[in-house]
Parts: C-alpha cells; structure tokens; sequence
C-alpha cells in the first residue's frame, strides 16, 4: 500500500503535530529523501520523536524505512494522469464527466492496494465456512450491503441485508460461533454498525469490517479489517466515491469465493440459469 494512500486516509483523525508532519509529507514527498528525521522535525516545527512516532503509526520500523517508502510511492505518483480537481457548480457536463471518472479511478487504484491478499483469503474462508450472514450497513452502505447479500445468495450462502439497526441487533442476538456479521461503515464510527459488531463479538459470532483506512471503533471489533478509500474533499463526490470503493471490494470478496469453490460457481450457474429461463418464459 502506497504510503501516500494511507496518509491521506488517516490524516482526518491525525493530532496536530501528526498533520504537520502529513501535511508536507504529501506536498514535498521528494525533499524528505535528503532530511534527517531530525532536520525534518526542525522544518515542520515537531521533535524529532514525533517524526519517528509518525512513521511508527503508518507500519514502518522507523524513519528510514518510511523515508524509502514516501520516495518510492512519490516516483509511482509522478507517472499518474492528474485529477481535474473537485466538481464545482459552473462545471460544464464534459468538465463533469472527466473529474467524476477521474476521482473513481483513483478511489479504486487506491482501493486496490489498502487490502493484503493474506486478510482477503482470510476473509473469503470465513464467509465459506459461515452459516448464517449479516451484511449489515446504513443509509448509502446499506445499499452496498443488499448487494452484497444478494450476490452470497447467487453461491448459496444464507445471507440476508437489513438496513433498520434495531432489526440488525436483534438478528445477532441469535447467533452463534459459526455464524458472521460483514459491517460496512465508510468512517468506521456508524453507532448502529458499532453495536452490531459488539453485539456479534460478545455472542462468539465471527466480524469482517469494511470501513476507510484508520483506527476506528468498528475494527475493535473485527476478525478481518479490510479497508476503503473515498478521500475528496467535494461533498459532492465523497458519497459517490465510498460507495465506489466499497463496491470494489465486495466485488473483488464475490469473484474470490467464486474462485476459491466449485460449489459457489455451480450455484451461480443454476442461478444464472433460473433467471435465464424465467425471462424467456415471459417472452
């Protein structure tokens, strides 16, 4: 995962010393190929430990191996088609269209990277082995998770999507330790997708979270964090973008079950066919 990509999407919940360093990280990424962390700290204004802390919270072993990394993702960033920017209200429709395509293509270039094939395998294993599943999410993520629960249904998992959270909390309440609860929450904070996971952990019940790259409420709870990316700073596109991001990764969870089983690609196939002979029925 691009170092880059997991600044910008912790950077929300960042202290202030922490944005600093962030903040001329991604506007300078190339200087710091030749700055001590303790010259780093003098120029943004922190202690050298907060430079070293920092690179601590991203995964790195310290500030050489942050160094690298920042110079690396900088050199791959530089061969990227830019971004038009954020869609304004004086936009014409071209104009529209190309920043719209733009910001999806990076939400799902970014997407792509977030999650390591170990915790995607791992996830694909316990919805096998899953009896009941709850894709529980709210308001635009309940979208994304009636999807979901309608394509674990097309490979013949019992599978089922209900977006009112009380409903939610009184499903967990009966399961057990064969059964799964996916949480979607694009902030990781939605408190009816909180208590659900809790809910589940406490009644020995498996969690797969979905949710943008940070530390946050939801994850606690979760045997597999796979993670989003939806950074734009338009409201017009953040919702847009999640949902994007989202989709990608349920996709990408879909096609690896249907990789990973024989049984899940015959049912696909009967389901398939089922459709197929009722629309021709009515013809």
């Amino acid at each position: 995962m691009s170092v880059l990509v997991k600044i910008r999407t912790i950077k929300d919940s960042l202290t202030n010393n922490e944005t600093k360093i962030a903040d001329f990280a991604l506007r300078s990424p190339q200087m710091i190929k030749d700055l001590s962390s303790q010259k780093l700290g003098v120029l943004v204004g922190v202690s050298q430990s907060s430079i070293v802390k920092f690179t601590q919270k991203l995964g790195y072993k310290g500030y050489t191996d942050f160094k690298f990394a920042l110079v690396e993702a900088a050199n791959q960033q530089s061969d990227e088609v830019p971004l038009h920017g954020d869609i304004t209200t004086s936009d014409s429709f071209s104009q529209l269209n190309k920043k719209l395509l733009a910001n999806k293509v990076k939400a799902l270039n970014e997407t792509s990277g977030l999650n390591e094939a170990d915790k995607l395998e791992h996830a694909i294993k316990t919805i096998l082995s899953a009896k009941r599943i709850l894709v529980a999410g709210i308001g635009a993520s309940g979208l994304v998770a009636k999807d979901f629960s309608h394509k674990l249904q097309k490979i013949g998992k019992p599978a089922f999507a209900e977006p009112s959270g009380h409903i939610q909390l009184a499903g967990v309440a009966t399961f057990g330790e064969d059964d799964l609860v996916i949480c979607l929450s694009e902030s990781g904070t939605t408190p009816d997708i909180v208590a659900a996971a809790e809910l589940a952990k406490k009644v020995g019940a498996n969690v797969i979270s979905i949710t943008r790259y940070s530390e946050n409420p939801l994850i606690k709870s979760a045997d597999v964090a796979l993670y989003t990316v939806a950074e734009s700073s338009s409201m017009r596109l953040s919702s847009i973008v999640a949902r994007t991001s989202q989709e990608f990764v349920i996709d990408l969870l879909f096609i690896g079950l249907t990789q990973t089983s024989r049984k899940s690609r015959k049912y696909v196939e009967q389901s398939n066919q089922a459709v197929e002979q009722f629309v021709k029925r009515k013809k």
